[in-house]
């Protein structure tokens, strides 16, 4: 019996490729935090197979020495590309 071989790599930059441009952003309420320091996570339009998902905003925890880089929608040729947010030393 051979042992099985597990691969870490690191996460690609850039998420899924799809053909449809991504929907205006929507409103969102974003309410009060849940304690003090929290951070508004926005939300974004995800990729769900066949169409974009939205996907609501959260509060997180401050991590020090970071700062929040939001999702966004890169155009690539005839399609679109995902960045998925995520937290980048300052």
């Amino acid at each position: 019996m051979s042992a099985a071989l597990r691969v870490v790599a690191p996460l690609p930059p850039y998420g899924g490729y799809v053909r449809a441009a991504p929907p205006p952003p929507q409103a969102e309420v974003i309410g009060v935090a849940p304690y003090p320091g929290a951070v508004w996570i926005g939300g974004y339009w995800g990729w769900s197979g066949s169409r974009h998902v939205w996907i609501d905003g959260r509060w997180e925890r401050p991590r020090p020495g970071y700062r929040w880089a939001p999702q966004r929608w890169d155009r690539d040729g005839d399609g679109w590309r995902d960045r998925p947010g995520h937290w980048e030393r300052r």
